[in-house]
């Protein structure tokens, strides 16, 4: 058998992580992809199916990191307007770190709690 790409690796991992965290209207799933050049992050109604509220790095200034942190700080924006204070974090089969792990604190500074 071939060794699995790194993409079928993280897909792996996703599917993993997918098994147990679910989003609900209470506590929706903070999901999060990340491309070679941004950062989506998104929060989830699973039971419904639907898309609550999105952000994204796309558009704004600075290093990779500094656009994470951005992105995080808009979607507890949006989070906070739909009165949502708790979330599930999903990492997206990501490892925990780098721009991951940056967005995920600047979220958490910014007032999301999980």
């Amino acid at each position: 058998m071939a060794t699995p790409t790194n993409i079928e690796r993280r897909t792996r991992r996703h599917a993993r992580i997918r098994a147990r965290v679910k989003g609900t209207l209470k506590r929706p799933r903070l999901s999060v992809f990340k491309s070679n050049r941004d950062l989506y992050a998104q929060l989830i109604d699973d039971d419904k199916g639907v898309t609550l509220a999105a952000s994204s790095s796309k558009g704004l200034k600075g290093s990779k990191s500094e656009r994470a942190k951005e992105a995080a700080k808009l979607i507890a924006k949006a989070a906070g307007a739909k009165k949502i204070t708790t979330v599930t974090f999903d990492r997206g089969g990501y490892r925990y770190t780098g721009t991951i792990a940056l967005f995920a604190e600047a979220a958490r500074e910014a007032g999301l709690n999980f």
